[in-house]
């Protein structure tokens, strides 16, 4: 995600100007985005008639600059776009203020969004450019003789090591292990979260084997891809398979499934845990959570009030930051999310049992 701009209006809002870069951008936008909201951009409409015909059929879709006060908001993640609906307010044609339209977000689609952020939007978004300036996936090639290593951001790939001896058997001839070792020693200096092995025949396997004794704590980490190539070639194997989102994917599942197998165990034990919104606001009240827990889904819909809950969720989230504690935002996609929705939709582990 980048962030073109960002000021506060008149008002005491935020107006941020944002260029979503992948179809996480877009997701993470569907969580920003709400019905109040003001969001604007370039877009093209069909320009309705005053009279009896709703809309000219025939016409051409005219270009135009367009802001909603955004009533609906919708995340179509196999069409690949945000679509952000609601009434014009404001426009490059004074005729089409008061219908309805809606922007369909695409990536390195520009959009301003004004509204009063609340402090995990505000979190959700600064996560989502750190995505795109950070790297956090290695992958490295190998096949005999020859190894490659790449770092993977959401903004492209870029080479960090290329390695290359002989292997076998000759004169020249080096020890695969010393491959290895380098190979290791690279990956070791990498600031990432998962890794990658890729390359064809059965070098990547052997190399792997190596490492679960060398670096076993980045071995845990790999995952193996087979690819009929090394280097830039293999890397766009690795791309054009989607092995990289399936792993950044798995590496977030890891993270919400560390905290609900820890929450579980504590409710298990009856130790210092609290889960659904009032036990969860107590002790929030007392200064007590450690990580707060709650569902993206339950979050927008109590913030659309559309929920059941009697509290206030962004109370919660409000007080629990102002006190130390730390917020994690699950997904409702995947099983964890799915598991926290079973206890209500929001959990807290505690500093501290409270009687």
């Amino acid at each position: 995600m980048q962030i073109q701009s960002q000021e506060t209006t008149a008002e005491g809002a935020e107006r941020i100007e944002v260029v979503p870069e992948t179809l996480d951008d877009l997701w993470h936008l569907s969580y920003v985005i709400e019905p109040g909201d003001l969001v604007s951009g370039d877009t093209t409409r069909r320009i309705q008639r005053n009279d009896d015909n709703l809309r000219d059929k025939g016409g051409e879709r005219e270009p135009m600059w367009i802001q909603i006060e955004v009533t609906d908001v919708e995340f179509a993640k196999f069409a690949n776009r945000l679509r952000v609906g609601g009434e014009i307010v404001d426009c490059s044609r004074e005729d089409q203020l008061g219908f309805h339209h809606t922007l369909n977000v695409e990536e390195h689609t520009e959009l301003t969004v004004e509204k009063h952020l609340k402090p995990d939007q505000s979190d959700r978004l600064e996560e989502a450019v750190e995505a795109t300036e950070n790297p956090d996936v290695a992958i490295a090639t190998v096949e005999e003789g020859e190894a490659h290593v790449h770092t993977v951001a959401q903004y492209g790939t870029e080479e960090r090591a290329t390695i290359t001896s002989t292997t076998g058997k000759g004169e020249y001839a080096r020890p695969r292990k010393e491959l290895f070792d380098e190979l290791a020693s690279v990956l070791k200096r990498q600031d990432v979260d998962a890794y990658i092995l890729a390359g064809p025949g059965f070098t990547k396997q052997d190399a792997l084997d190596h490492f679960q004794d060398e670096i076993p704590d980045i071995a845990e980490q790999i995952t193996v891809v087979d690819t009929s190539a090394v280097g830039d070639r293999g890397v766009h194997e690795v791309l054009k398979r989607g092995a990289v989102e399936d792993v950044q994917q798995q590496t977030r599942i890891a993270e919400e499934a560390d905290y609900i197998d820890e929450l579980m165990e504590r409710i298990g034990s009856g130790s210092e845990v609290a889960y659904g919104p009032e036990e969860v606001a107590k002790a929030a009240d007392y200064g007590a959570i450690e990580t707060l827990l709650v569902l993206d889904e339950r979050l927008r819909l109590e913030r659309a009030g559309e929920g059941d809950w009697e509290i206030d969720v962004d109370q919660i989230i409000e007080t629990t930051e102002q006190k130390g504690g730390d917020v994690t935002v699950f997904s409702a996609e995947f099983a964890p999310g799915q598991q926290l929705s079973n206890l209500g939709g929001i959990a807290a582990l505690l500093r501290y049992r409270l009687d």
